[in-house]
């Protein structure tokens, strides 16, 4: 059997388009033989993701994005299709999260795997996540950072307009006087200093009064090591001995306890020293009266006349 020039042209243009559609295939990384999984996702905002975008599982591109679309029932709400080529499994709570994989490339999709529950199949819609890049977080955080910039500036403004009225023509005038005086007066100081340090330089009288005090200060430090060397815990003790000793004999007084005791707290005992003193005084003043009733000298031996009670004394002439 003979073929044909005109079919085996359109054999060669037939396998030539077949290993075309196979290559390009190849090379976007499709297969054709397996057909992907689809999964889907709906998003608020999608962060500028574009079809044909990559989808990574542990940085690892397992898919692409295959379409986005607005929900046909939810008003505002995108919804990204996308197919994985990979099979590996994860649940149906994964989750979807757009991110940036750096400054340069588009945005991405990384498939976060759970592995609690029921495993995904295609047709799945999983969770949807938007993480906040860098710029984005950066963003964020200079947004009141603005706002409290700007609101530092309007009351600075304020405050110097404020200012200003307030520094009227008057007050910058002693304005002015006043850091003049205080000019003249830091450069009066600067003198004084300067005159310090010249008598300083000069007297020796300084030198001498330093030298007194080191000397005074050398004298009492061994002044202070005498004293330290000295038993002078002993001595306080035998002091604090000797004061509680004197401490009980003067509690024992206060009780009338001992002689100087009784005769300080012991009523009868004055009124015996008293009846004594007043007896002594009387027989001093019956010696005086009479004293031949208590002394008799006769030469010749004579007995003396016995003694009435009543018989006054006779002068002797």
């Amino acid at each position: 059997m003979k073929i044909s020039r005109e079919l085996k042209t359109g054999v060669i243009v037939i396998l030539g388009i077949a290993l075309f559609i196979w290559g390009f295939s190849y090379i976007k990384g499709e297969s054709l033989f397996e057909k992907p999984r689809m999964f889907y996702a709906e998003y608020d905002n999608v962060q500028g993701l574009l079809t044909s975008g990559s989808v990574t599982i542990n940085g690892l591109k397992v898919g692409k994005i295959e379409a986005i679309t607005f929900h046909p029932k939810k008003t505002g709400r995108l919804v990204v299709k996308f197919s994985l080529e990979n099979d590996f499994q994860f649940s149906e709570n994964s989750i979807a999260q757009i991110y940036s994989p750096d400054f340069i490339s588009g945005k991405s999709i990384k498939i976060v795997p759970s592995y609690q529950g029921a495993n995904a199949v295609s047709g799945d819609t999983l969770t949807a996540k938007v993480e906040t890049d860098i710029l984005g977080s950066i963003g964020d955080q200079l947004v009141p950072l603005q706002e409290k910039i700007t609101s530092f500036i309007t009351n600075a403004d304020a405050t110097f307009k404020k200012l200003a009225d307030l520094l009227d023509e008057d007050s910058k005038t002693n304005l002015k006087q006043s850091f003049a005086k205080l000019n003249s007066t830091l450069s009066s100081f600067n003198g004084a200093s300067q005159s310090m340090n010249r008598l300083l330089a000069k007297n020796g009288k300084i030198d001498s009064v330093l030298t007194n005090a080191k000397v005074a200060s050398v004298n009492l430090a061994q002044m202070t090591d005498s004293l330290a060397s000295a038993n002078l815990a002993g001595t306080i003790h035998k002091l604090e001995g000797t004061l509680k000793n004197f401490n009980a004999i003067l509690e024992d007084v206060e009780q009338g306890k001992g002689s100087m005791g009784k005769l300080l707290k012991d009523d009868g005992l004055y009124k015996n020293l008293e009846g004594a003193t007043k007896e002594m005084e009387e027989l001093l003043r019956e010696m005086k009266l009479n004293p031949k009733r208590f002394v008799h000298f006769s030469l010749f031996g004579k007995k003396p006349k016995p003694y009435k009670k009543g018989e006054e004394p006779t002068e002797q002439k």
